[in-house]
């Protein structure tokens, strides 16, 4: 699949899950209420959102690359900021939930990600192109906000 394929679908189910998510918000107003669901609802929401985010800069910054890593960098900045403060709160309202146990590789990958945006030529070290690198990491990204929005509803 051609990198820029990739990101344009990856770019497009992103922003079709926080559209689906805001679907599914708007139908649990208690989670308005509470506080620490309304951080996690919030939670769900920027893990399908900097993902997307970060989709859409590949495809406009595939020429230039300081574009792309530009918006890596500070997309991932943010999410290991927002996927710190919610570990905290996952663990305390769900200590046994499989997301909350791993909830640890979401800033891991963030990152990583981030690291590979100012050191995109180390991708070359294990046969990548820096792009292909950073979609393997945004596919655990997308796929951890899943386990996430999953615990989330079912608990």
């Amino acid at each position: 699949m051609d990198i820029s394929t990739f990101y344009a679908v990856t770019s497009a189910i992103c922003f079709t899950l926080v559209g689906l998510w805001w679907s599914v918000v708007k139908d649990k107003p208690e989670w308005l209420v509470d506080e620490a669901k309304k951080r996690t609802a919030g939670g769900v929401y920027a893990s399908f959102l900097l993902p997307g985010v970060m989709s859409l800069a590949a495809q406009i910054g595939v020429e230039s690359s300081l574009i792309w890593r530009g918006v890596f960098f500070l997309a991932s900045a943010a999410g290991i900021v927002f996927a710190s403060k919610l570990i905290k709160l996952t663990r305390e309202t769900n200590p046994k939930g499989a997301f909350s146990r791993n909830s640890w590789v979401v800033p891991v990958l963030y990152g990583l990600v981030l690291f590979f945006a100012v050191f995109a030529g180390l991708a070359q070290l294990i046969g990548l192109q820096a792009l292909q690198l950073e979609a393997l990491l945004l596919c655990g990204l997308i796929l951890c906000a899943h386990a996430m929005a999953w615990e989330f509803t079912t608990a």
